[in-house]
């Protein structure tokens, strides 16, 4: 099972207590530590999280560099945990325009936990759909769907939005979604269950009707030009 999470309202969690944006972002870390944990018990084997769109560029220049230094905390933190749990860990999206300290690391992580096969966690950094699309399909159409990785089974977004924001646009074509408006900062194992749990009562027909087999068709229908 794929799931995919926008982590969001980390922003508005910490203004509404009277604090500064970033430390929203900070208490995020342990809601994603506390998603990680759960998701073999909850039979999640991909787990794909929205940590920084290429649109995120656009705000202050002081909350993007704490983001940055913020995701090699986490790396520094949790890198050896996901190494003993058999975590997978990799990052999708550009790499170009990050900070140059923070590729050593997360080339170091995806090496350090390639054997992990507990649970595959895929960090979206720098990351928009609409260039990945563009990206894959004009230079080769024919494996594109490989590098676009498994579909989505279920999209969660927190923080009260109820839009994909140029998340996994392709791979969530059938995703069930789920929008809730607990902020992510105060996201914990029963939000994420009940989620899980809304997910497995859902009747999934992919366009079919009840009781009909389901053929799918997952080839490029479209020209790369």
């Amino acid at each position: 099972m794929h799931v995919a999470i926008i982590m969001d309202g980390n922003g508005r969690w910490a203004q509404r207590r009277g604090l500064v944006r970033l430390e929203g972002h900070r208490k995020g870390i342990d809601a994603v530590r506390c998603v990680i944990e759960s998701a073999p018990r909850l039979r999640v084997d991909v787990l794909s999280l929205y940590a920084f769109s290429s649109d995120n560029w656009k705000r202050p220049a002081e909350e993007v560099s704490g983001l940055m230094s913020l995701l090699r905390v986490f790396l520094d933190r949790e890198v050896a945990a996901c190494v003993r749990n058999g975590v997978r860990l990799s990052f999708v999206g550009r790499r170009d325009r990050l900070p140059a300290n923070l590729l050593p690391p997360m080339e170091d992580a995806e090496e350090r936990t390639r054997a992990g096969d507990t649970l595959h966690l895929r960090i979206a950094i720098d990351y928009s759909s609409r260039d990945e699309l563009r990206q894959w399909f004009k230079q080769d159409p024919q494996s594109a769907l490989h590098h676009l990785g498994p579909d989505v089974d279920l999209l969660i977004r927190t923080g009260g939005e109820q839009r994909l924001s140029d998340f996994l646009l392709w791979q969530c074509a059938y995703a069930e979604l789920y929008f809730t408006p607990v902020p992510w900062p105060e996201f914990g194992f029963d939000d994420f269950s009940a989620a899980i749990a809304e997910f497995h009562q859902r009747q999934r027909r992919f366009g079919g009707l009840p009781g009909c087999k389901i053929v799918r068709n997952d080839s490029p229908q479209f020209s790369a030009t």
